[in-house]
């Protein structure tokens, strides 16, 4: 049985859709962020030193990290969401993994952190900008014709990817780039990721 501990409105409902779409057996810890701070709770603290979201306990171990999360459950239980190692896909499924929580992520979170500085953040806005929409271009270019990023089915990159393709969507920019807006539509109308919603408290 994997416990995980769910912060609402985290990247933690990614790990929601996947274990939903393994038809996994799994039990849900739910952590409601700070009223004033948006922060997690410190309750997470008592976990580990870091007290963020995700975070599985799986085989008697604790594990933290949305994409080892992701790695290490396919790995036991959706070897199919990964490709093989010895494929160019394999190469491109690495890339993508380490793309969605390292490059594009690096501006998402200036972007909400800066808006909380008011006129002060008005000099990094421009470059902030600039840097979101050419790391939301390259997600658009990287979709393949079938509408996900690897394979032509649902796989882990897709899993991973599903947290800044929903951001594209919040900044209004589903018109700029429709194959990423298409993705999002299609992974909302998903039985499993309705039921990881229902789970997750419906953030």
């Amino acid at each position: 049985m994997i416990k995980l501990h769910h912060l609402n409105r985290s990247r933690s409902l990614r790990i929601l859709w996947l274990l939903e779409e393994l038809g996994l057996d799994y039990t849900i810890v739910r952590y409601e962020r700070e009223a004033k701070t948006n922060l997690a709770p410190s309750e997470l603290l008592t976990l580990h030193p870091l007290g963020k979201s995700p975070m599985i306990e799986m085989d008697g171990r604790l594990i933290s990290e949305s994409a080892a999360i992701i790695e290490v459950i396919c790995a036991k239980y959706g070897k199919q969401m990964i490709p093989a190692a010895d494929t160019d896909a394999y190469i491109t499924h690495m890339e993508l993994m380490h793309f969605a929580e390292g490059s594009v992520m690096t501006p998402i979170l200036l972007d909400l952190y800066t808006a909380k500085l008011g006129d002060a953040a008005a000099p990094l806005q421009p470059r902030i900008k600039s840097e979101l929409t050419k790391h939301f271009a390259y997600m658009e270019q990287t979709l393949r014709p079938s509408g996900h990023w690897v394979s032509d089915d649902l796989s882990a990159t897709d899993i991973i990817l599903s947290f800044p393709a929903t951001i594209v969507l919040q900044y209004g920019m589903a018109n700029q780039f429709p194959k990423v807006a298409a993705f999002v539509d299609w992974m909302q109308n998903r039985r499993a990721f309705k039921a990881a919603l229902t789970r997750g408290g419906g953030d």
